[in-house]
């Protein structure tokens, strides 16, 4: 892609949305700083929801319904989620924040990083014991939605996952920032395993459905809960994104100035190889890219590291 396709698709992207909030996520700055977690503010919130949708209900079994009330509550047709906007501002939800001056995609050619260095990163927040961008939680709302009714259509999870890698690919994903995020494609399958949950058992193994069709109305029998959805692949620390040719050497050069911080605390810096098989045998029709090369506990001790370079951050 040349530089005048760049600068073309850059204007698109601001005149689509000018004051989108179009931004990646940075969970690797501030890594050391320990920061609340917040699974039972959101479980709290998105059970309301849940209980808010099929509250006085009147009318036949309708599953798209029951998620449209949800999604039209906590979801959002805008770019980022109300749940995401409630995140970002509520007091019970801890947040780190990266300016766009010191995150991991500061100080690049604006041609290499495009979008994501007009923009800055988003707030990282703590769920499950996991950090993750709080663009995950409108990932698992609002693309898990589209995710869930293209499988209504075609009962066909890998044909379904087939657009969710488009989009990473596209516009909104490759094209126009360089960065093809493996978590994001992780966080949108779990939101479509959400939405099953609510109508089916054994979507989260051992657990009935968190709704019942009982006497022309919805009981609820069970609670939503982050902690059966969230694991180590939303943590772009961990499953770390794939970065485009225009992208990749600066991304490696600027993620080896983080290895003085992985040698303080490694153990926040990797997975245990049995639940990361795991993980991998459960994502393997999303069309994940392989970038384990760039995670730190591979990175920082391949003998290549800037450790020099650190105070550069």
């Amino acid at each position: 892609m040349n530089r005048f396709a760049i600068h073309l698709l850059l204007l698109i992207a601001a005149v689509l949305s000018p004051a989108a909030v179009a931004y990646e996520t940075d969970q690797f700055s501030g890594r050391l700083n320990d920061i609340a977690d917040s699974t039972a503010a959101l479980d709290e919130r998105v059970n309301r929801s849940i209980a808010q949708a099929v509250a006085d209900w009147s009318g036949p079994r309708d599953e798209k319904l029951v998620v449209d009330n949800i999604y039209y509550d906590i979801g959002g047709v805008h770019w980022v989620d109300r749940i995401e906007r409630w995140a970002m501002s509520s007091g019970e939800v801890e947040h780190l924040q990266t300016s766009r001056f010191r995150s991991i995609y500061r100080g690049h050619p604006i041609w290499a990083t495009r979008v994501a260095g007009l923009f800055g990163t988003g707030p990282t927040i703590k769920l499950n014991g996991v950090l993750i961008g709080s663009d995950k939680l409108g990932h698992f709302l609002s693309q898990g939605r589209k995710f869930w009714l293209r499988f209504r259509q075609s009962r066909d999870e890998a044909q379904a996952a087939e657009h969710s890698a488009y989009t990473e690919r596209a516009l909104f994903g490759q094209m126009t920032t360089g960065v093809y995020s493996n978590a994001d494609l992780v966080a949108n399958y779990e939101g479509y395993r959400f939405y099953r949950s609510l109508f089916e058992d054994d979507i989260v193994p051992g657990k009935p459905a968190v709704l019942a069709w009982d006497g022309g109305k919805w009981v609820i029998q069970g609670a939503f809960t982050w902690a059966d959805f969230v694991n180590e692949y939303w943590d772009e620390a961990l499953n770390v994104n794939h970065f485009d040719g225009l992208l990749y050497p600066h991304m490696k050069e600027r993620l080896e100035t983080f290895c003085p911080d992985y040698r303080t605390a490694p153990e926040l810096y990797g997975m245990d190889l049995a639940a990361e098989d795991e993980l991998q045998r459960r994502y393997g029709h999303l069309q994940l890219r392989d970038s384990s090369e760039l995670r730190l506990d591979q990175l920082c001790t391949s003998g290549t590291d800037a450790t020099t370079a650190a105070g550069a951050r």
